[in-house]
């Protein structure tokens, strides 16, 4: 197992990240609790998916430095012991267009273990039930899915190799309110069945006032807040007053 047992799920600190002479985060500092689900807000430009990629290793830092586990995930000879330990339901769920639902669940299996074919299959069929997806969705191909059962499939890929640490990039753009609220609560049951630390980007006030234990606020190239939302609702940026105090935050809370 790659990391510090005792170590955070995620800890960046003093993280600095820039395209050319573009400096997106200066001086970033974050730390993810075990078995808690962080919501990551912030305005447009604020870099929010620059940090999720940073913290998965796809871009790497110009400053400071991301610990996963106390890992550090450029690390060769720790990487892949890290990538086993967490899942990623990017956006719209990224799933292999060109494969069934099942290929893409059984894709990390085939990618980390040498466990035997027919035992991946049943694995993968599992967590396609877990996810909440009827049991002919796994025969399917993502285009012939609901915007929701995508989503689901992209669970269901996450969590395949049962990791401790789940990112989700907008688990709930795009969906009903139905649906959204369906996805909130898998989300919740995944955390509490399988002890799962969840980091979560996401724009939807509902989502983050039915699922976050606390909410991380990025602006001006840092992370200027991190609490629970009844303290967010108390602060005095102008900024967290305006998302979790207007009529859209409103709403949330009393929908919560």
């Amino acid at each position: 197992m790659s990391g510090d047992t005792d170590a955070p799920p995620i800890r960046v600190e003093g993280l600095r990240t820039a395209f050319g002479d573009t400096v997106i985060h200066d001086g970033l500092d974050l730390q993810v609790e075990r078995g808690e689900i962080m919501g990551l807000v912030g305005g447009s430009g604020t870099g929010k998916s620059v940090l999720l990629n940073t913290i998965l290793g796809l871009k790497r830092p110009d400053g400071g430095s991301v610990a996963i586990f106390g890992g550090d995930i450029h690390d060769p000879d720790q990487r892949a012991g890290i990538e086993r330990r967490i899942g990623v339901m990017f956006q719209g769920g990224a799933l292999f267009s060109a494969l069934t639902v099942q290929e893409n669940v059984e894709a990390p299996f085939i990618e980390h273990t040498d466990l035997p074919a027919e035992f991946v299959r049943d694995l993968a069929a599992l967590k396609i039930k877990l996810a909440g997806l009827p049991d002919d969705a796994g025969a399917k191909r993502p285009a012939e899915l609901s915007g929701g059962m995508r989503k689901r499939a992209g669970v269901a890929r996450a969590i395949a190799l049962d990791p401790d640490l789940l990112f989700l990039d907008e688990p709930t753009a795009g969906l009903d309110p139905i649906a959204a609220e369906e996805f909130d609560a898998l989300i919740r049951r995944f955390r509490d069945a399988l002890g799962l630390t969840v980091f979560m980007i996401t724009h939807d006030l509902d989502s983050l006032y039915a699922n976050c234990d606390r909410v991380a606020v990025l602006a001006d190239g840092k992370v200027v807040a991190v609490a629970p939302i009844p303290e967010l609702e108390r602060s005095d940026n102008p900024w967290i007053k305006d998302y979790f105090g207007g009529p859209r935050g409103r709403a949330a809370k009393e929908h919560g």
